[in-house]
């Protein structure tokens, strides 16, 4: 038996909002969408990975979902990290450097953290 990730969930308040901020800071694009009532699903991702980052978004709730403590992330890992770090700082994004470890971390429009990995860090 073998088990293989396929996506994570953000639920997210302004879907509009979080697409754009997807595809300026990371280059995720939409893969595919659901529409139900009450909701909407966009799965976003890229070339690089088969990994899909999927946003729900439920009209009943358009205000932002309480993290708590918030100690969850997803990371990132770029093939050019002092250039999206320029976009990155140029976007506003950028909540968290850790210079000893050579990481940052940026914030999506709900709050989620999102690490960013230089060539060569990260797993795999």
């Amino acid at each position: 038996m073998t088990f293989r990730m396929v996506h994570n969930n953000l639920n997210v308040a302004d879907l509009s909002a979080s697409l754009a901020f997807y595809e300026r800071a990371l280059d995720l694009r939409e893969v595919r969408r659901m529409t139900g009532a009450g909701f909407t699903i966009v799965f976003i991702g890229n070339d690089e990975s088969a990994h899909l980052l999927e946003l729900t978004c439920l009209a009943d709730h358009p205000q932002k979902y309480d993290l708590g403590e918030n100690e969850i992330h997803l990371a990132f890992r770029t093939d050019d990290f002092d250039l999206a770090r320029q976009r990155h700082q140029e976007m506003g994004c950028i909540c968290f450097e850790n210079y000893a470890m050579g990481i940052y971390f940026i914030e999506d429009p709900d709050g989620y953290w999102l690490e960013i990995l230089p060539p060569g860090r990260g797993s795999r």
